[in-house]
């Protein structure tokens, strides 16, 4: 296991193969990722097969990497059965925990010997409940609607009436620290469902509540005036500027949201919060590294940050639509080969020109991703500044490149 005892273990999300590479290559304690159904994450993201999850957690292992098995949607009697087949699917890889809200999926998991860790959608907001779900669960993810002052009183709490899960160990208290944040208590959102037949409940938001309305009085017929049009889509929640009062309220796992992400995506996010909480441990966590992490998350994806409830907050921060990154990727080929001794990679070129002194991006299964900036490039086997569609070009990086891996740039997002 990667995480170190003393410090908060970040957990990243793993929504396909390079996104899972981009987060143990970057850093990340831990790794959570769905397998096929009953996950929150059914249809926005891509999800893993049960013949993937061996290689799922091996790949963790390998690695000194946390593997956690979400199965933390609302389950009906006809998925029963399904619940049943992933928890010994589970048991037999040797994932670390599985992440559950419905008590059967608890009874099934506890039955198969396993690591439970509560999530936010059960909605614990007080001592009493999180002393109810210890039977249970080791680790517990709280309601995210709560403050950290009352984040700090429940984990005192936990200390004080020595509240232990069933390893007997203390009860961990894990928070959501980073990424898209839902408008309904702790994503407990039926708007999806009653306008599409989608529940977001069961991983299948359409996410419709990220749109414009207007809002009319049904009995004068006059439009009501809103000052932001997107009233019920919130801005992306960002800690890492608070890091050190997270720290302070006694919290062990802190989760990154973004299963449906791109892999560069979870590689910044995780190499930010990676360096940020070892700065937090070793003395460096200064207002101007802060500047600097809050720089980086905001080039990949994002609807803008705001610090959610945590701080005391009892009002929202709405979002206007689209990313709001300042960095965006041009697709530009594939990769054609690599030569390990010389550590020289070759990409095809198929649409756009790319020069050096441009930066780039490279995404694949195995390779995760890389981003760099070309100081010398071949083409066609000839030193070049210009490479064109149809060329091969040839750089350096010390990571092997595989012919499935895509080539981007990345430039500066104007919008």
């Amino acid at each position: 296991m990667r995480k170190q005892a003393d410090r908060i273990e970040l957990m990243a999300p793993a929504g396909s193969w390079e996104a899972l590479q981009a987060a143990i290559d970057n850093g990340a304690d831990a790794i959570y990722f769905g397998v096929e159904q009953l996950n929150m994450r059914a249809v926005s993201s891509i999800n893993f097969t049960l013949e993937d999850l061996p290689k799922v957690v091996k790949r963790c292992e390998q690695n000194g990497v946390r593997s956690y098995l979400t199965l933390n949607t609302i389950v009906y009697d006809h998925d029963l059965m399904m619940a049943k087949k992933l928890i010994k699917a589970a048991k037999d890889a040797g994932v670390s925990a599985v992440i559950v809200a419905d008590q059967a999926v608890m009874f099934m998991a506890r039955e198969a010997g396993l690591e439970i860790h509560i999530s936010t959608q059960i909605n614990i907001t007080n001592i009493e409940t999180l002393k109810f779900y210890s039977t249970f669960a080791d680790t517990m993810v709280l309601s995210r609607e709560l403050s950290l002052r009352q984040v700090k009183h429940i984990t005192q709490e936990i200390e004080r009436q020595k509240i232990k899960g069933p390893s007997g160990r203390l009860v961990e208290v894990e928070i959501f620290g980073h990424g898209a944040l839902c408008m309904a208590i702790s994503g407990k959102c039926h708007m999806s469902l009653h306008t599409y037949n989608a529940s977001a409940n069961r991983g299948a938001c359409k996410q419709n509540c990220r749109k414009p309305y207007i809002v009319i009085d049904k009995e004068s017929g006059i439009e009501l005036e809103i000052d932001n049009e997107y009233i019920m889509s919130p801005k992306d929640l960002m800690v890492i500027d608070f890091l050190d009062q997270v720290k302070d309220a006694g919290v062990k796992v802190l989760k990154i949201e973004g299963r449906g992400r791109a892999p560069e995506y979870v590689a910044t996010t995780v190499k930010t919060y990676r360096e940020a909480i070892d700065a937090l441990y070793d003395g460096t966590f200064t207002a101007e590294r802060i500047k600097k992490w809050v720089e980086q998350l905001a080039t990949v994806y994002n609807r803008g940050f705001w610090s959610g409830y945590y701080l005391g907050k009892k009002l929202g921060e709405w979002t206007t639509p689209g990313s709001h990154a300042t960095q965006k990727k041009i697709y530009l080929g594939k990769g054609w080969h690599y030569y390990p001794k010389a550590q020289v990679a070759e990409f095809k070129i198929e649409a756009f020109d790319i020069k050096v002194g441009d930066k780039i991006l490279v995404t694949g299964p195995t390779t995760g991703v890389i981003e760099t900036e070309i100081k010398e490039m071949y083409v066609n086997d000839t030193p070049g500044k210009i490479g064109k569609k149809g060329d091969i070009i040839s750089i350096k990086t010390d990571k092997k490149i595989r012919p499935a891996d895509k080539l981007y740039k990345l430039v500066k997002n104007e919008t």
